[in-house]
């Protein structure tokens, strides 16, 4: 059994690859790259590919699909970087590999208090030993309405974490939780927009909720609302945020996912110039705290991904029941 791994990481990655790898009985052609149409080549020989955030293709399904490939399993909880009609088309079959919720909901409510007590304005000044508190007044949470969109996994445990604040929680999902009940009032969008000053989301990213944050949603919302993004990118309009924190109408953003992120993180572009206008705005505004899609990078992430990723692609390849199968989008196996 042999599964090709692309992106993998040399400095946290590569080794606990060989031990899980061993442990499992599954041999390894290991790529620090992400996969391309230069380098599918490596897969042949493998039943399955072991990949993360990197853009999957119908054009690269197609090529695996040639190389034999049947199992495209991501180091991810989200899979919406895979095409997954086009893999449904080429007959192969997708897993994720979820992970603890703490890392993302501790990453969430630190970039809610850092968003609300201007840490990035703070740490900007101290940076020019400049000590001065004119414009720094913050605001306390225990003050505040706080907005959870999304109650999975992560939203229910931000909203755990955040009850000890002793702040209002409202929350919004398709599906509702009991447990999210003793700490939260489900409540519709609309309230939300209109009574939160602390909104974040936390919902996977489909077409029917593709930018849920734009303009129209927006102009509902409490001048001086607050916007954080732990989830994915395009479920904010990018030019609409521009343009409210450019107006007053959002008075901060916690950001760790941008839209058009692909093939920009987790890579060194020191010396490049950039094909994201968005990001670089956002990143030049003193109220809006942007961090590159690492929410979830905890050492537990790192070694429950790795080894449930090949996990999955034996169940596969040994024909067992998968756990971590994703038989169609929004849908586990």
């Amino acid at each position: 059994m042999q599964v090709t791994v692309y992106n993998c990481r040399p400095f946290d990655e590569k080794d606990l690859f060989i031990e899980y790898a061993k442990e499992i009985g599954i041999e390894l052609v290991l790529c620090g790259d992400a996969p391309d149409l230069e380098n599918v080549s490596l897969c042949r020989g493998s039943r399955c590919v072991d990949v993360i955030t990197s853009k999957i293709d119908e054009p690269l399904i197609r090529a695996f699909h040639e190389n034999g490939i049947e199992y495209i399993s991501t180091r991810t909880i989200g899979y919406d970087h895979i095409d997954i009609n086009a893999a449904k088309a080429c007959g192969i079959k997708v897993g994720n590999a979820p992970y603890g919720p703490a890392g993302v909901a501790d990453y969430t409510v630190m970039l809610i208090l850092m968003s609300i007590r201007k840490m990035g304005a703070i740490l900007g000044r101290t940076g020019l030993q400049d000590y001065t508190l004119a414009g720094l007044n913050g605001r306390e949470l225990k003050d505040l309405t706080v907005g959870v969109i999304g109650t999975g996994r992560i939203g229910t445990t931000v909203i755990k974490d955040l009850s000890g604040f002793g702040c209002r929680i409202l929350a919004h999902d398709l599906y509702e939780k009991e447990e999210v009940r003793q700490f939260a009032e489900y409540v519709p969008l609309a309230q939300i927009w209109r009574e939160a000053d602390v909104i974040t989301l936390h919902t996977p990213l489909t077409q029917d909720n593709f930018h849920l944050i734009d303009k129209e949603s927006i102009a509902q919302m409490k001048d001086g609302v607050v916007i954080v993004n732990t989830a994915r990118g395009a479920l904010i309009d990018s030019d609409a945020l521009i343009e409210a924190i450019e107006d007053d109408k959002i008075g901060a953003a916690g950001l760790d996912v941008v839209e058009n992120e692909f093939g920009l993180y987790y890579y060194d572009h020191k010396a490049d110039i950039l094909k994201n206008r968005e990001l670089a705005m956002l990143r030049s505004f003193p109220n809006v705290t942007v961090s590159h899609h690492m929410a979830f990078y905890t050492r537990n992430y790192v070694e429950t991904v790795v080894k449930d990723s090949l996990m999955s692609c034996k169940c596969f390849m040994e024909g067992k029941e998968n756990p971590w199968e994703v038989t169609r989008a929004g849908e586990r196996g």
